[in-house]
């Protein structure tokens, strides 16, 4: 018996039977791609119901619409850091090499992290989003570098880049295998302990740019990356009780998150402990979809596949392209309106830098602006 790479078994045929065409599956590979994908089309989706709120008037259905949609649409970076320490996981199990994995984080992650840095710092001063002025402040550079605010989606990078740093020491969790089940168990408790350890010692300043505020993802990937072929086994056995948590969670989530979408102010812990447990469950949830996906994979899939290639720079691009068209044609006239113009403002973000990112591939371009 041979097995399928996310765990499905696949019986040999017998000896005696007539031969037969067997369909090739797809490639764990193909799965992380098409995860990718999903994640950067709800970033984009997220994003664009940002611009809506700017356009829609309040109190109506439509902005209401876009409200509820955005605060689903609010679990990327916990699912990105989920992703990456199950990919991350799996290679250094494979290949313990320090070296070689500080090389390829620091031009993966590190170099675009700075560059893109400065190139957004250089873009809101130019669209007139900022003062030229910034640009000599100290202070304000500190503020870019270490919290990822010189555009407000550069922060996954940072995380991204705390994740790196951690990851060689969790290989030592990851070779004990532990059960995701049991690492839920133990992450819950332990991500409170942070948000009351920062709370009343650490005092972060800007806690989602720490990779401390994604510590259940992050563990909950190693224990994924460290058991990925039975992962959708386990999926399977657990996958209605996922499915009412994460309706459960949500349900409580929601009008919290709402509130602090309005008001800027959300409960103290409830609201953290929700949004943790809704973008975790979200992310499980996700990872099985693909699985299934996977079984009878079809345009979607590869389409989706294709676009998680290139997710890294789709994601550095997009915010760029929506200001622009923003700013060249803001949205007006009635909801229909202003929502048929968003909706093509999507499918631009999406496929402007999909496009651009696929012409570069494998060139000095894409080495030097993506680092990859």
């Amino acid at each position: 018996m041979t097995v399928h790479p996310l765990g499905r078994p696949l019986t040999a045929p017998a000896a005696q039977a007539p031969a037969r065409v067997v369909r090739r599956r797809p490639s764990a590979r193909a799965s992380v791609d098409t995860f990718r994908g999903l994640t950067i089309l709800e970033v984009i989706i997220h994003h664009s119901t940002g611009v809506a709120l700017r356009h829609l008037q309040p109190g109506t259905a439509p902005y209401l619409a876009a409200e509820i949609i955005n605060r689903t649409l609010h679990f990327a970076v916990p699912a990105f850091v989920f992703l990456s320490a199950l990919v991350l996981t799996r290679s250094l199990l494979r290949r313990y090499n320090l070296r070689r994995y500080a090389f390829r984080r620091t031009l993966r992650a590190a170099w675009p992290y700075v560059l893109w840095t400065t190139l957004y710092a250089l873009w809101y001063i130019w669209t007139g989003q900022r003062d030229a002025q910034s640009l000599q402040d100290p202070a304000q550079w500190r503020s870019w570098l270490l919290y990822g605010k010189a555009s407000f989606h550069l922060y996954f990078l940072l995380v991204a880049l705390e994740v790196y740093a951690v990851l060689p020491l969790l290989v030592l969790v990851a070779r004990r295998r532990p059960r995701i089940t049991d690492t839920l168990l133990v992450g819950i408790p332990l991500q409170i302990g942070i948000y009351f350890l920062n709370r009343y010692v650490l005092h972060l300043h800007y806690p989602t740019s720490s990779v401390l505020w994604y510590i259940l993802p992050l563990l909950l990937g190693v224990s994924v990356g460290s058991r990925l072929r039975e992962f959708p086994q386990w999926w399977l056995e657990h996958r209605w009780v996922l499915l009412a948590l994460t309706v459960a969670v949500f349900a409580i989530y929601l009008p919290e998150a709402l509130r602090f979408l309005r008001t800027g102010h959300a409960t103290p812990v409830l609201f953290d402990a929700l949004t943790w447990a809704y973008t975790t469950l979200v992310a499980l949830n996700l990872l099985g979809l693909v699985w299934r996906m996977q079984l009878n994979p079809g345009l979607l899939q590869r389409w989706l596949a294709r676009l998680g290639i290139v997710s890294l720079q789709v994601y550095l691009l997009h915010p760029a392209v929506l200001q622009f068209l923003e700013g060249w044609n803001p949205p007006h006239g009635s909801a229909a309106q202003v929502m048929t113009t968003l909706g093509v403002y999507l499918m631009i973000a999406v496929l402007i830098p999909a496009l651009l990112a696929h012409m570069v591939r494998r060139t000095p371009v894409s080495l030097l602006l993506f680092g990859r």
